[in-house]
């Protein structure tokens, strides 16, 4: 498996000359800089590319070449973005970089209320409180329809929540739920959101299952031309939020995703933080189901509460077994390299790592300290080395024993 670091170019406050000393050989990046739906330009990824490999590393991932969110809403004539998107693509296809992780969550990325809870011995993680975000959406947004979305439990905690909580309390939760977009975009404050909710109105999981499909079906058969592969990330957290519906977020989505469009180039990321928050997931079970498709690996660790609350865990100590995962994806991997496939090789990156030690002065993106990460790095390294030689000598062992055999 390919040891790869996610860099967030040049709005990161880690360097490439840091991410050397983690042991890393792959860079997952994108040009975060350039606004949804326009071309990012060849000579720009080629910039980007050569900063890359002047640090001693490869590009091996785009994360991600960002979808519209009039594609997600299939809202109007979307043939400049459809063909943006397809030029994008061509320009990193150019450069040489072939593998592209995305999502198709609506309006947010990734969403946590706490980006610094504090953790039992010492650091701070990632937090998704179930009645913080029900007091989001029911008192801050007004959004009544939420109270069909949650427990009477949860939405009694959000009350109580609500009615202690400061101003800053509140514009805390805001910007923690913000927290999630990539780049230096703006954020939504709770006024603008609600008026961004208003234009999915009437979308519901059928209708964006259909524009997803169109998606696919814009886009796939040009990555099958370019030789490119595609590889989408699950729901993170994979439950419908603010009424927006959730379409990765199980088995059955990405059942289905994966039929939609039936090619090489149309496959899954596979996120055991984000599959692991939903409790009807069983994360190795998947990985071996579509083991096939993946085409990248984000590795973490996720604990989850009876109230539909998460949080981040040690990369080896949460709810889902990683020595487990980890050996689904190293028998994949096994697989393709018997069979001659010259991409056999499974990126992955240590992800959304714990704030230790001295990371909360470096101030970088949340869910991506420095030394945190290298921390889950360092142990996930050690998973796949044991694991590996486990292999080698279970072969070696039968290699022996069909020898002694043929001697006997």
């Amino acid at each position: 498996m390919r040891e790869s670091w996610r860099w967030y170019g040049p709005l990161d406050r880690i360097s490439l000359g840091d991410v050397a000393q983690t042991g890393a050989s792959g860079i997952v990046t994108a040009l975060h800089e350039i606004p949804y739906g326009e071309v990012w330009p060849r000579d720009t990824i080629a910039k980007r590319k050569a900063d890359v490999m002047a640090a001693g590393f490869d590009w091996v991932v785009v994360e991600s070449l960002p979808i519209h969110e009039r594609i997600k809403r299939n809202d109007g004539d979307l043939s400049e973005l459809f063909a943006n998107y397809r030029q994008s693509m061509a320009n990193l296809a150019a450069e040489g970089i072939s593998t592209i992780c995305y999502n198709f969550m609506p309006l947010l990325d990734w969403t946590r209320t706490d980006l610094a809870a504090p953790v039992s011995r010492g650091g701070t993680c990632l937090r998704f409180s179930a009645p913080k975000m029900a007091a989001l959406e029911l008192f801050m947004l007004g959004r009544g329809a939420a109270r069909d979305d949650y427990p009477a439990d949860v939405i009694t905690a959000a009350e109580l929540w609500f009615q202690s909580s400061s101003d800053d309390d509140r514009a805390g939760l805001m910007q923690s739920v913000m927290a999630g977009l990539p780049g230096a975009y703006e954020r939504y404050d709770a006024d603008r959101l609600k008026a961004a909710l208003t234009l999915y109105e009437g979308i519901d999981r059928a209708s964006l299952r259909a524009h997803y499909k169109r998606f696919l079906q814009e886009i796939i058969p040009a990555a099958e031309d370019l030789g490119m592969r595609f590889c989408v990330h699950p729901d993170d957290p994979p439950r419908d939020i603010l009424g927006l519906p959730r379409i990765v977020s199980n088995a059955e989505d990405i059942a289905w995703i994966l039929d939609a469009v039936d090619s090489p180039a149309n496959g899954l990321t596979l996120c055991a933080g984000s599959l692991g928050a939903n409790p009807v997931n069983d994360v190795p079970a998947i990985a071996r189901r579509f083991a096939s498709k993946i085409r990248f690996a984000h590795l973490r660790n996720v604990r989850k509460e009876a109230d539909g609350s998460f949080e981040e865990a040690a990369h080896l100590a949460g709810d889902t077994d990683m020595v487990d995962l980890i050996a689904a994806l190293l028998a994949e991997q096994a697989r393709r390299q018997a069979t001659g496939d010259p991409e056999w090789e499974i990126p992955f990156r240590p992800d959304h790592g714990h704030e230790l030690l001295d990371d909360a002065a470096r101030n970088t993106h949340p869910g991506y300290p420095l030394i945190g990460r290298m921390r889950g790095l360092a142990e996930l390294r050690g998973v796949i080395a044991g694991l590996s030689y486990g292999q080698k000598a279970a072969t070696e062992a039968t290699v022996g024993d069909e020898k002694l055999a043929t001697m006997a």
